[in-house]
């Protein structure tokens, strides 16, 4: 059983703003059917959770370390993978989901935050290849896209007529986000990624935003969970911050954007 504890939100930087609102969905699903004293300040019991692979690893899993040290009664059996389960048959407490949701019918959803999508590539990528300056310029450019069982296959971006989906060369098509982060690093071609996953080499100048102002369509990320879970708001926490969240990823996104040396 789980009780909430206010030492939740201690997170660390990366994943502060959302594991903040994880940690409300946490506490809904986990809520127990009897009352529960105001005083209680225990964690304790297992929690199956399901996460995209470079999302997870990058930026929750820090955070959830950092939620279970003080927590030694607190287990986690947490499952890395860009397929979508069934939460029901896998026995699953909750899962995080990027971009539109599929059937919900059983399901309860959370939109945790909605997060940029940056185009970028290697500055050694783009020191041979030229940067594109206009969309028509990404179809002569070698590109790095998901798969049918992974990350999408098209980038959604916007120009003069609204916000679209276009479908890059698929020069390299990988299953595994993460894999795709580090091919981009590698120099092998433009790529299109939520900014939580690339922040970093982008304020580090391992990867750098191209065509600034054409992506678009801002992905949602979501915590589901099945409907049979109990819920309780007598321990819900308060709601992400949302506008710092937003603020945050406009910051890093003008860091990929400096000039190359």
């Amino acid at each position: 059983m789980f009780h909430r504890t206010t030492r939740l939100t201690r997170l660390t930087a990366d994943g502060e703003a959302y594991l903040t609102a994880c940690a409300s969905a946490l506490d809904e699903i986990t809520a127990s059917q009897a009352a529960l004293s105001s005083s209680n300040r225990v964690l304790s019991g297992r929690i199956h959770m399901d996460m995209p692979v470079a999302f997870g690893r990058r930026v929750l899993l820090p955070a959830l370390i950092e939620i279970t040290r003080p927590h030694p009664g607190l287990s986690l059996s947490l499952t890395f993978t860009d397929a979508t389960s069934d939460l029901l048959q896998d026995d699953v407490d909750i899962a995080i989901r990027f971009g539109t949701l599929r059937d919900t019918s059983h399901l309860v959803a959370r939109r945790l935050a909605t997060q940029a999508r940056v185009i970028c590539a290697s500055p050694s990528y783009l020191r041979a290849m030229g940067d594109p300056i206009s969309l028509p310029d990404i179809h002569q450019h070698r590109c790095i896209v998901g798969s049918p069982k992974g990350p999408p296959l098209v980038w959604f971006v916007r120009d003069e007529y609204g916000e679209k989906r276009i479908t890059p060369p698929a020069t390299h098509q990988l299953s595994d986000a993460e894999a795709m982060v580090d091919a981009a690093v590698s120099g092998l071609g433009l790529a299109q990624f939520p900014i939580s996953l690339v922040r970093e080499h982008l304020g580090n100048g391992r990867l750098q935003a191209v065509l600034p102002g054409y992506s678009g369509m801002g992905v949602d990320i979501h915590a589901v969970w099945p409907k049979r879970a109990q819920l309780s708001p007598r321990v819900r926490y308060t709601n992400p911050d949302r506008e710092r969240t937003k603020a945050r990823d406009r910051s890093l996104s003008s860091l990929g954007s400096r000039r190359r040396l």
